[in-house]
């Protein structure tokens, strides 16, 4: 009867931990899929922004050059910007 029993209780836990493994498992897969989706959320915003400071990197440039060409050239920034 001893037997009966411990056989008994030997299978109910080991029954909870793989309850407890498969649950563990999931939890661990979401987590990792929630990682997956904030990683891409802020290699999208960092492409942005870097696409942003490259476009206002870009204008300054631009402002730039022309004020350099108008200084050389004798002419306002206007016309420098329209050659």
């Amino acid at each position: 009867m001893r037997k009966i029993a411990l056989v008994a209780a030997a299978s109910a836990a080991a029954l909870s931990l793989a309850a407890c493994s498969e649950s563990t498992g999931d939890a661990a897969e979401a987590t990792a899929e929630e990682a997956m989706a904030d990683a891409e959320t802020n290699m999208d915003e960092a492409a942005a922004e870097v696409e942003a400071a490259g476009d206002e990197v870009s204008a300054e440039a631009d402002d730039a050059a022309a004020e350099v060409e108008a200084s050389v050239q004798g002419e306002t920034e206007a016309e420098a910007q329209a050659d």
